[in-house]
């Protein structure tokens, strides 16, 4: 139980350092960014930065969730704590987004928090074999091509 709680706790610290640092580059080196930041009268790039940025931490706290603990419960509990955190904070800032906005970044949370678990449980979708090489085919190792075509064909 330590370990779960302590790979949410994890997951949530990682979130917040990778937006924390990130904006604050964004900020640093984008002008007009931190101009209208305070205002929040972003530009559509300004918020599909803001979203990616979002993303890339919501992946990094799934991925960190699931290297700490293999609960499958417990990799998604990061997305649905900030799902929670996020949903009065989004209702409060309604009308400063376009509704766009407020649904990729709100539903996009659960999923993504899963996904970067997902990655830390199976490796990334690249198919390589234990030697570094590429396995062509769809062929895992001591499977010849026609066992391939053969699964390949009943599903």
């Amino acid at each position: 139980m330590a370990r779960k709680i302590g790979g949410v706790i994890a997951a949530l610290a990682v979130w917040m350092i990778v937006v924390t640092v990130v904006g604050g580059v964004m900020r640093a080196s984008w002008p007009a960014y931190a101009q209208v930041a305070e205002a929040m009268t972003f530009t559509l790039p300004m918020m599909l930065a803001r979203l990616a940025i979002g993303a890339a931490a919501t992946l990094a706290a799934g991925y960190v969730t699931a290297v700490i603990t293999p609960s499958a419960i417990a990799r998604v509990m990061p997305g649905v704590i900030l799902l929670m955190a996020f949903i009065p904070i989004h209702v409060g800032i309604w009308e400063k987004f376009p509704i766009w906005y407020h649904l990729t970044f709100l539903l996009s949370l659960v999923p993504l928090t899963w996904a970067g678990g997902r990655v830390a449980v199976t490796g990334p979708a690249s198919s390589r074999s234990s030697s570094g090489g590429i396995r062509r085919g769809g062929t895992t190792p001591g499977q010849d091509h026609s066992q391939a075509m053969s699964r390949a064909s009943r599903a």
